[in-house]
């Protein structure tokens, strides 16, 4: 026997999950419901199938192909227009030569359809309709049989006047072929509608075979959370993927489990997924194939579609979300959210009740959202953020989004051109890296690979190989699941937003070059780039100056790529040195906010123990320096960066010096009582950079411990930056600790606060208007200057913030400003 399984069905009342695919490829149990309707016809020993489909056909087509995979002979016969369901097997009537049964693709059901058969054949029926008794018919046909079950009254969806059974038709139909002489060919025609009705009218032999099994139309989204928990109920005999634990607990193959995960029965965990420690996945959950579900997440009564991740703290309640969704930390869905395919939700945003969020949004960090989402876009981000492009590895950045990155930055570039490549010492980052070498190949560009390498030698490997450009590839340095992929230019700094937006539109529009057999990029591994980078570096310091004061230093390098550098640097300027950490290890190269202080505490203790002159942390990305003076005191961001500019000032040759618009006035102090002058630039380090190019710039620095000399190069550089700190010093012949008490005082106050895209533009021009007729600074936001302090409110280029900074003539005044610019921010939201 032939079976005809109906699956055309959009499904708009499953809306957003059915958005961007066909009804019977909804999931349940982690499988779509047609392959739950021909495992179950395979039961029957019907392997004979033919599906008809209408909307997104290649969809199905793709997943199932031939039917092989499932040990079934699967057809298609495809609607060009909508024919109705009489008429879409109608379609199909060149592959139905004797008895068939035609059922919904999705409908989830156990019904025994031998049973059905057998009851076809005994009556001698033309069409029997398998019937199933429901507390509310109103969605459904409604039948009425006599004893024998011959069918005497039809009625399609009644109204509750018209209700005169409770006894419904399911859409699984046994059928003679000869039924094919009273459905028109080409033309819109439904089983319910016309050809029962027809039937019914002029005596052809029309059955009802009631039924007690289980029988569900998953036709909106009540019933679609239905059927999930009648199957994790055992209500539907289905063949249930993976392998049953106590309680009800399906665990999918590959799965893994942390050991103080919660799992909470009936439950399912789809096969390769990942449920980390302290996760709680509550009763009637279901966690999709290749899901994530990050530490302390808590998911109760959801429903998590394939390819998904969940991040750490975030709560699901009662929710569903779709496939290759990335959910964010602290993240909150609550019951009745919605959320569609490849949306992504930003840090601690929160959706109330029953809101839905249909396919590709992306919601704020830190957004309330309260009314559904449909077609406008909410905070949509560019591609690059302040770190290049980064995100979670093999979620937001997978090989193949390198590749295509690579290939749209090879795009911007000369064919023939080369690029320096680079990376850290973590296994992802190496990934990474070799689909950025096959993407830019792809383009047309050679790449000098330089394999692993500290970030500064792919910066002066692009000026000493005149190199159009460089990528560099790490992890972040505070969260291991983060990944950053660098871009530079041909003078080895940052790109600037305009190439970034030219690499963004190629990428976007996959308006890709590609390169012909003969044209394909080259790689090379250069040698001796160490040794080339600490030569040229050793050639702009006064040597002698460092050796004579024969510094005893404690360097910690964070277990990163400097110390495959540094040591022969220092070594040649007779220095003594301890070293810490001072091997690569990609499993701690990553340090949390805490660890991080204890290494910072750590090298104090160490300075003390060995009475060294100072103690510096290079942190694993080498372009940020920490300093410990020689009392085992850090020196804050600030106090160091005002030490470097007082140096420079006083010991270094002429020129300007750049800074953000942020730094402390006592930069300016210290530039005018050495006569040199400040320059102040936006916040972004490529601002900064492409102010150090300038012949009259001989140095800038960034709170955070990131300094550039660009007389040797001009970006951030830690093993530059410490060999340089190392010749001032000596010159300045006094302990790092008197030359910190030596600094102007400052009293800097920082906050954010949230603030939505869409209201940035009206918090700008709101102060702006509120600050008519006082001394302003527009280079980076609004910096609005008093008698005795001066207040900069900017918004943040990446999150839905703005930062709010003052410098005052005490900490508490410093701190009263920004709470009041805060509360006047609120305010104007508030009142818009």
């Amino acid at each position: 026997m032939k079976a005809v399984v109906m699956a055309g069905g959009e499904g708009t009342r499953l809306r957003p999950i059915t958005s961007n695919h066909p009804k019977p490829m909804v999931h349940i149990a982690n499988k779509p419901i047609m392959e739950h309707i021909i495992e179950h016809l395979k039961k029957h020993k019907i392997t004979d199938i033919v599906a008809t489909l209408q909307f997104l056909p290649s969809v199905i087509k793709s997943y199932f192909a031939e039917g092989e995979e499932l040990g079934v002979n699967l057809s298609y016969a495809i609607e060009d227009v909508p024919l109705g369901t009489a008429g879409s097997v109608k379609n199909a009537e060149d592959y139905l030569d004797d008895t068939f049964i035609v059922i919904s693709g999705d409908a989830l059901t156990d019904i025994d359809l031998t049973k059905v058969v057998n009851f076809h054949k005994k009556n001698k029926s033309m069409a029997t309709i398998a019937l199933k008794k429901v507390e509310n018919p109103l969605e459904f046909g409604i039948v009425i049989t006599n004893k024998k079950g011959r069918v005497e009254r039809f009625l399609e969806k009644p109204s509750w006047g018209e209700v005169f059974s409770d006894t419904i038709n399911t859409g699984i139909y046994v059928l003679e072929p000869e039924i094919f002489k009273y459905i028109p060919e080409g033309k819109p025609f439904d089983f319910s509608k016309d050809l029962f009705p027809y039937l019914l009218k002029n005596g052809f032999p029309l059955y009802g075979f009631v039924v007690d099994d289980y029988w569900c139309d998953i036709g909106n989204i009540k019933q679609y959370i239905e059927a999930q928990r009648d199957v994790l109920d055992g209500k539907v005999n289905i063949n249930m993927p993976g392998i049953k634990m106590g309680d009800n607990i399906w665990i999918g193959e590959g799965a893994s489990i942390g050991p103080n995960a919660k799992i909470l029965g009936p439950a399912i965990i789809g096969h390769d997924s990942m449920i980390e420690n302290d996760a709680v996945i509550g009763r009637y959950s279901v966690i999709g194939n290749n899901a994530i579900v990050r530490e302390k997440a808590k998911i109760y009564r959801a429903i998590v579609g394939e390819n998904s991740y969940i991040g750490s703290n975030a709560i699901l309640n009662g929710c569903i979300v779709g496939r290759n969704c990335d959910v964010k930390k602290s993240v909150r869905l609550e019951q009745g959210v919605v959320l569609g395919d490849d949306c992504r939700v930003e840090d601690s945003a929160v959706i109330n009740p029953d809101v839905k969020i249909y396919p590709f949004k992306v919601i704020d960090g830190g957004a309330t959202i309260n009314r559904s989402i449909i077609w406008e876009s909410k905070g949509t981000r560019t591609l690059f953020g302040r770190n290049g492009v980064s995100g979670i590895i093999n979620i937001d950045v997978t090989p193949d989004t390198a590749a295509r990155l690579a290939m749209a930055y090879g795009t911007s570039l000369k064919k023939g051109s080369y690029v320096a490549v680079s990376r850290d010492s973590n296994r992802a980052s190496r990934m990474i890296k070799r689909a950025i070498v096959a993407g830019l190949g792809s383009a047309g560009i050679h790449c000098q690979d330089l394999r692993m390498s500290p970030t500064p030698i792919n910066r002066f490997a692009i000026r000493s190989m005149r190199c159009a450009g460089g990528i560099h590839v790490h992890i972040s340095h505070f969260d291991p699941q983060l990944i950053e992929i660098i871009f530079f230019d041909s003078n080895g700094i940052n790109l600037s937003k305009g190439e970034q937006r030219k690499i963004e539109r190629y990428f976007y529009r996959e308006d890709f070059r590609r390169a012909f057999h003969n044209e394909i990029g080259e790689t090379s591994f250069p040698t001796l780039t160490y040794e080339y980078y600490a030569n040229a570096l050793l050639k702009k310091i006064n040597k002698t100056e460092i050796r004579k004061k024969k510094f005893r230093i404690i360097i910690d390098y964070s277990y990163g790529n400097s110390v495959l550098v540094l040591p022969q640097l220092i070594g040649k300027l007779e220095c003594e040195v301890i070293s810490l950490n001072a091997f690569t290890d990609e499993d701690k190269s990553t340090l949390s906010i805490r660890e991080f202080g204890q290494s910072l505490e750590q090298l104090g203790r160490t300075v003390n123990t060995f009475k060294a002159d100072l103690g510096v942390l290079i942190d694993a990305t080498c372009e940020r320096l920490l300093m410990i003076d020689e009392k085992g005191n850090r020196i804050s961001y600030d106090s160091l960066l005002l030490l470097l500019i007082d140096l420079v000032s006083r010991f270094g040759q002429k020129g300007k010096i750049a800074v953000p618009i942020t730094v402390p006035s006592a930069a300016e102090k210290i530039a005018e009582k050495n006569r040199r002058k400040i320059l102040r630039t936006k916040l972004s380090a490529t601002d900064l950079m492409t102010t150090a190019l300038r012949k009259d710039v001989v140095f800038a620095g960034a709170q955070g411990g990131r300094f550039i000399f660009p007389r040797f190069l001009p970006a951030y550089d830690a093993m530059q930056s410490l060999c340089l700190s190392l010749e001032y010093l000596a010159k300045a012949k006094t302990p790092i600790s008197k030359l910190i008490e030596g600094l102007p005082k400052y009293h800097l106050a920082q906050k954010n606060t949230f603030c939505a895209w869409e209201n940035k533009g009206l918090v700008m021009r709101s102060l702006l208007e509120k600050t008519k007729g006082k001394k302003i600074d527009l280079t980076d936001g609004i910096k609005i200057f008093e008698d005795d302090y001066w207040v900069l409110v900017i918004p943040d280029p990446e999150e839905p913030v703005c930062r709010v900074y003052c410098e005052a003539e005490s900490d508490e005044e410093a701190m009263a400003q920004v709470d009041k610019y805060l509360s006047l921010i609120s305010k104007i939201i508030c009142t818009q």
